[in-house]
C-alpha cells in the first residue's frame, strides 16, 4: 500500500473526526497544533486507523504530523 493511499484513508479519517475540509488536512498538518487534537482525540482516531487498516498501534506512538501517522501505518501495513 503506497504512503498516497494510506493518506486519502487519514485524510478521510480526520475530516470525518474533526469536520475539516480536505485542504486543512495535509501531510505536514500538526494533530495538536493545527487541528486541535487532544490526547483523547488522538486515542480515538488511533482506534480508527487500527479497525481501518487492520493493523494494531501503540497508543504511545509518537504521532505529531499527519505524516508520521501515515509513516507509522505504512510501517505496520507493508510488514
Amino acid at each position: 500500500m503506497t504512503n498516497e493511499v494510506i493518506f486519502e484513508k487519514v485524510q478521510e479519517i480526520l475530516m470525518d473526526q474533526f469536520d475539516l475540509e480536505a485542504s486543512e488536512v495535509e501531510m505536514t498538518t500538526n494533530m495538536a497544533e493545527d487541528i486541535d487534537a487532544d490526547s483523547l482525540d488522538l486515542f480515538e482516531v488511533l482506534n480508527r486507523v487500527e479497525d481501518d487498516f487492520d493493523i494494531k498501534l501503540e497508543a504511545t506512538e509518537n504521532v505529531a504530523t499527519v505524516e508520521d501517522l501515515v509513516a507509522k501505518i505504512a510501517e505496520q501495513v507493508n510488514k
